[in-house]
Protein backbone atom coordinates (compact mmCIF):
# COMPACT_ATOMS: atom_id res chain seq x y z
CA UNK A 1 0.00 0.00 0.00
CA UNK A 2 1.06 3.16 -0.87
CA UNK A 3 1.31 5.95 1.89
CA UNK A 4 -0.53 8.99 0.69
CA UNK A 5 1.69 12.48 1.86
CA UNK A 6 0.17 16.06 2.33
CA UNK A 7 2.52 18.63 2.54
CA UNK A 8 1.81 22.32 3.08
CA UNK A 9 4.08 24.64 2.75
CA UNK A 10 5.20 27.89 0.87
CA UNK A 11 7.60 29.00 -1.74
CA UNK A 12 10.79 30.52 -0.69
CA UNK A 13 10.71 28.63 2.79
CA UNK A 14 13.87 26.53 3.51
CA UNK A 15 12.35 24.34 5.87
CA UNK A 16 9.91 23.50 3.34
CA UNK A 17 12.51 22.64 0.67
CA UNK A 18 14.32 20.16 3.52
CA UNK A 19 11.52 18.73 4.35
CA UNK A 20 10.55 17.78 0.50
CA UNK A 21 13.91 16.71 -0.09
CA UNK A 22 13.92 14.39 2.82
CA UNK A 23 10.37 13.06 1.57
CA UNK A 24 11.92 12.73 -2.03
CA UNK A 25 14.67 10.50 -0.50
CA UNK A 26 12.45 8.18 1.36
CA UNK A 27 10.30 8.20 -2.14
CA UNK A 28 13.57 6.46 -3.79
CA UNK A 29 12.99 3.77 -0.92
CA UNK A 30 9.24 3.64 0.35
CA UNK A 31 6.17 3.48 -2.15
CA UNK A 32 4.07 6.41 -1.28
CA UNK A 33 2.18 9.28 -3.14
CA UNK A 34 2.95 12.76 -2.31
CA UNK A 35 0.53 16.06 -2.99
CA UNK A 36 2.10 19.53 -1.95
CA UNK A 37 -0.25 22.42 -1.23
CA UNK A 38 0.95 25.73 -1.20
CA UNK A 39 -0.80 27.45 1.67
CA UNK A 40 -0.26 30.87 0.50
CA UNK A 41 -2.58 30.03 -2.68
CA UNK A 42 -6.03 30.46 -0.09
CA UNK A 43 -6.61 32.51 2.31
CA UNK A 44 -8.12 30.05 4.55
CA UNK A 45 -5.09 27.70 4.76
CA UNK A 46 -3.00 31.17 5.18
CA UNK A 47 -5.30 31.71 8.25
CA UNK A 48 -5.35 27.95 9.78
CA UNK A 49 -1.29 27.76 8.91
CA UNK A 50 0.20 31.17 8.97
CA UNK A 51 3.72 30.86 9.12
CA UNK A 52 3.04 27.03 11.14
CA UNK A 53 5.04 25.23 7.71
CA UNK A 54 6.18 22.55 6.33
CA UNK A 55 3.54 20.23 7.88
CA UNK A 56 3.03 17.03 6.46
CA UNK A 57 0.35 14.78 7.08
CA UNK A 58 0.75 10.98 6.32
CA UNK A 59 -3.08 9.28 5.58
CA UNK A 60 -4.89 12.14 6.74
CA UNK A 61 -3.11 12.45 10.41
CA UNK A 62 -0.72 15.08 11.03
CA UNK A 63 3.07 13.66 11.38
CA UNK A 64 5.62 16.55 10.99
CA UNK A 65 5.99 20.34 11.79
CA UNK A 66 8.84 22.40 10.71
CA UNK A 67 11.24 19.31 10.66
CA UNK A 68 11.55 15.53 10.04
CA UNK A 69 14.75 13.11 9.41
CA UNK A 70 14.68 10.54 6.70
CA UNK A 71 14.69 7.89 9.55
CA UNK A 72 12.13 9.58 11.19
CA UNK A 73 9.92 9.41 8.19
CA UNK A 74 10.93 6.28 7.52
CA UNK A 75 9.93 4.74 11.00
CA UNK A 76 6.77 6.01 10.48
CA UNK A 77 6.02 4.96 7.42
CA UNK A 78 7.17 1.37 8.15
Amino acid sequence: MRAQLLLYSRTECCLCEEMKKVILRVAKKMPLVLQEIDVDSSAQLVEEYGNEVPVLFINGRKAFKYRVTQKELEKKLS
